[in-house]
């Protein structure tokens, strides 16, 4: 047997986020406000205030023209400006500006045409492209080592463009940050500019200062917080004076991880019950029904106990409420009965940003503008009676009811949940032709974008293909924004002209779907870094054939309609699709 050998256990601040951030330079910063403002002695001493900025901040320099934050990039960092001066654009760029490629659809004749050229070298890329020149007065050149997308003629964008001036101790880009929701405006240096990057670990921890907390939450409810409301159907039809009110009373909370996607290998390989029971609790079942709670960000599993275990019945994603019906249904018989508790019990899967409101303010300011026919059912079979306790009797699942849930819970352990794009093989229609992968290929230079391989429940096959995520953990980091969203059709897309290889978004893909390729100039050479003698990389992922008119290229291939392109959300239309006889 060998002998243990004790280390210490390694933590997160092994890896700073400047490693190269000095003593004084933490030591200036923690003499500047906020920093100065705050009480240290609301820090433990093992996540101190010293410590944060040591190892959760680090000072950027910034060039005129240098884009800071792309309007619609995923936030993972805050910035407060030191010096100099920054715009923010209130009306948007376009995307090719902003380091994104832009995708026109093809005409019949022109796919057609497509189809039949063969390419023998496959990833070629143009030298002028690898090289970053300039694309529609955008280029790429590097700022302190770091590669920058940056505006060639700022001054004449900013004319053209309505936009604000944010100077010294001013901060922006919190809210995308707090939320890992996409930046609502780009942020362009106009000056020399030295900013303080704060990471969103960094940030939380941060709040822990009382005034710091306040003064974020002030303005996630000043600029943000209505809006998100409003983008809940139960809010249509809400008066903006209640609106305000029901704003003002919400109370902002988080649940799990952030960083949910390191620990995915780890957390899948566990059972269900286990998995379950390491999931945050936000509301539990026979609890009162005190809250209703809105998710803002991130999934929520919704289950109830059965035996020893739980039972999986849906999963909630962003704009969905629990605790509605129990609260309708309390609020009918006020005065008559007593209430109900909550009926089933709600879990962070991964991260959950949600809002938190009152049931008082759901009774008062709500319910009463919400239309009859839109008001939830009454409980009539309750689980758990007004005292908490279990009165439902256990009821015999059938068969295809433990299908329908083992599939559910499958879903969410696999964290397949968040894709709105996600690839099916039905292997009991598949022959394995490959007709799929050639046809991928054809489309994508000869170098398929997808794997005719991973996870699987039953005869059903979730192949490694980019799934177009609602929570993209690929976009956050990307230097030069090549990876992002297209807007209109929700297809998150690799810019080869401004992908600098540095494969932040493929070690970010908790589902190993994006793949870090070897290019090749017009005439079939490796392209290879003049100084390292390297190759260079691309980052490669499936891109829904978004320039195809008939769509999906695998999909169009399948001979044996074995092949889906689908939305994880839609469980009616998967259970339509995996519903069918066989062939």
């Amino acid at each position: 047997m060998l002998e243990q050998r004790a280390i210490e256990r390694p933590k997160r601040w092994d890896h700073p986020l400047d490693p190269s951030m000095s003593n004084a330079d933490s030591m200036w910063l923690l003499s500047q406000p906020p920093f100065s403002r705050m009480d240290p002695a609301r820090f433990p001493s093992s996540t101190s205030l010293a410590d944060i900025i040591r190892n959760d901040t680090r000072i950027v320099r910034y060039e005129p023209g240098d884009i800071v934050v792309r309007e619609g990039d995923y936030g993972s960092s805050a910035f407060m400006i030191l010096t100099g001066e920054v715009r923010v654009l209130l009306t948007g760029l376009e995307a090719r500006s902003l380091g994104r490629q832009t995708t026109q659809k093809m005409t019949w004749w022109e796919a057609l045409k497509d189809s039949f050229r063969t390419n023998n070298v496959p990833e070629q890329r143009q030298i002028a492209r690898v090289q970053g020149e300039a694309t529609l007065g955008t280029a790429v050149r590097e700022v302190d080592h770091r590669p920058r997308v940056y505006l060639q003629d700022v001054d004449t964008i900013l004319r053209g463009f309505e936009s604000e001036s944010l100077g010294s101790n001013e901060i922006f880009g919190e809210l995308a940050a707090m939320t890992r929701s996409p930046n609502r405006f780009t942020v362009v240096a106009k000056t020399p500019a030295v900013l303080l990057e704060i990471r969103w670990q960094g940030l939380r921890l941060l709040r822990r200062d009382p005034k710091f907390k306040e003064y974020l939450d002030l303005r996630y409810r000043e600029n943000s917080l209505q809006l998100h409301l409003r983008e809940c159907p139960l809010f249509q039809h809400l008066p903006q004076d209640r609106l305000e009110l029901v704003a003002a009373a919400t109370e902002l909370v988080s649940f799990g991880e952030m960083e949910w996607f390191s620990e995915y290998e780890k957390a899948r390989k566990l059972d269900s019950r286990d998995q379950i029971n390491s999931e945050p609790l936000i509301a539990e079942e026979a609890m009162p029904a005190d809250h209703m709670i809105i998710i803002r960000a991130g999934f929520a599993r919704l289950s109830h106990r059965q035996g020893g275990g739980h039972r999986t019945l849906a999963y909630l994603g962003k704009g969905q409420a629990f605790g509605q019906r129990e609260l309708a249904h309390n609020h009918r018989r006020r005065g008559k009965e007593e209430p109900l508790p909550y009926q089933e019990s709600l879990r962070a899967v991964g991260f959950v940003d949600a809002l938190r409101i009152p049931k008082h303010v759901v009774y008062d300011m709500i319910f009463p503008h919400v239309r009859s026919n839109e008001l939830w059912e009454d409980v009539k079979k309750p689980r758990y009676d007004s005292t908490g306790r279990l009165v439902a009797d256990e009821i015999k699942i059938q068969d295809s009811e433990n299908n329908n849930t083992a599939l559910l819970e499958f879903l969410v352990d696999q964290r397949l949940i968040n894709g709105r794009q996600a690839m099916i093989i039905d292997m009991d229609r598949c022959t394995r032709c490959d007709d799929c992968v050639k046809a991928c290929a054809t489309t994508h230079q000869g170098n398929p974008r997808f794997t005719r391989s991973g996870a699987q429940f039953g005869p059903w096959m979730f192949a490694h293909s980019c799934m177009h995520c609602e929570d993209p953990v690929c976009m956050i980091g990307c230097p030069t924004g090549a990876i992002a969203r297209n807007q209109e059709n929700g297809v998150i897309a690799i810019n080869p002209d401004t992908c600098i290889g540095c494969s932040t978004c493929s070690q970010s893909c908790p589902y190993q779907n994006i793949n870090m390729v070897e290019i090749r100039d017009e005439v079939g050479r490796q392209l290879v870094d003049s100084g390292t003698q390297l190759p260079i990389l691309q980052a490669t992922k499936c891109d829904l054939c978004q320039a195809q008119p008939a769509g999906p290229a695998c999909q169009n291939a399948c001979p044996h309609d074995a092949l889906i392109r689908i939305d994880m959300s839609d469980l009616k239309k998967l259970g339509k699709w995996m519903g069918r006889k066989a062939a």
